[in-house]
């Protein structure tokens, strides 16, 4: 019997080129470093998502990757080159960034505030082209939200808000994505609905880096994680081995465990003290 011929071995597949990589970073403002050394990527269809706690850094790292602030040392390369040869315009055409939620003093349309993210592909003083509103509408479209495109952006909801963000930053056209706590203040619902946005926008090729408090979000819809807390980096990786139990325990100082749900998703739960137990604020009983 002859022997069954033998298949050629497989390559494995190429992973995805970095288009933004941070090198032994430091950052910080004037003299005082905040962290240091710091080693992150991403590729587009990627979401990387930065936890830890308050003050460890997460925002300014954020401010120094778009080019608002210099880095203390180590490198950020874009696309192959230093981050400090591009120009401002030249930068936002490749990088947007989403703040958290913000309100506007000025009365303007949802479509008027997702327009400007057309900024950086326009010359001085020049106006809004046809192609420039319809790259809005569309930004508007792809995130579901097109009827609220003649809406006073000051009068929609908290969740709208964001996406309407998210939107502006589609509307510039960039490759990477840069989400200063999409979700802080948002309630369950919105939450849901902005985080499914975010991880269908890398689905589509988009580089995504975001930040929050909640490690759960990561484990819903990152690819990977870094860590930052005490003035360094944690941890970076592959989401499921960076989202652990001893990580965030270490990195929050607080007891807490990754717990799978019946329906297999990770989650993480605080080891709170179970109610009742504290005796310290009970009255004394009788003897």
């Amino acid at each position: 019997m002859n022997a069954p011929a033998r298949r050629p071995p497989v390559a494995p597949a190429t992973p995805p080129a970095k288009v933004l990589i941070a090198e032994r970073l430091a950052i910080g403002h004037g003299r005082t470093v905040i962290a240091a050394d710091i080693d992150v990527a991403i590729a587009r269809g990627e979401v990387l998502c930065l936890i830890g706690p308050n003050g460890s850094g997460k925002t300014t790292l954020f401010r120094t990757l778009l080019g608002l602030l210099p880095a203390l040392s180590g490198a950020v390369m874009l696309d192959g080159r230093p981050l400090a040869a591009f120009g401002r315009a030249a930068l936002a055409r490749r990088v947007a960034h989403v703040p958290q939620a913000e309100t506007s003093a000025f009365a303007y349309t949802v479509l008027d505030l997702v327009l400007m993210g057309r900024t950086a592909h326009l010359g001085l003083f020049a106006t809004p082209r046809p192609a420039d509103m319809d790259a809005a509408l569309a930004a508007l479209g792809t995130l579901g939200i097109a009827d609220l495109a003649g809406r006073d952006a000051a009068l929609i909801s908290g969740g709208q808000r964001q996406l309407m963000l998210i939107a502006r930053a589609l509307a510039q056209d960039a490759g990477i994505l840069v989400l200063d706590e999409p979700t802080a203040s948002l309630d369950l619902g919105n939450r849901v609905r902005v985080l499914t946005e975010i991880r269908r926008l890398a689905d589509r090729g988009i580089a995504v880096i975001l930040s929050t408090h909640e490690p759960e979000q990561a484990l819903a819809i990152a690819d990977t994680a870094a860590i930052l807390a005490g003035g360094r980096l944690v941890a970076s990786g592959r989401v499921a081995e960076i989202v652990t139990a001893e990580a965030l325990t270490a990195a929050y100082g607080t007891a807490v465990s990754v717990e799978h749900t019946a329906g297999g998703r990770l989650v993480v739960v605080p080891e709170l003290p179970p109610r009742g137990t504290d005796r310290r604020s009970r009255p004394e009983e009788d003897p």
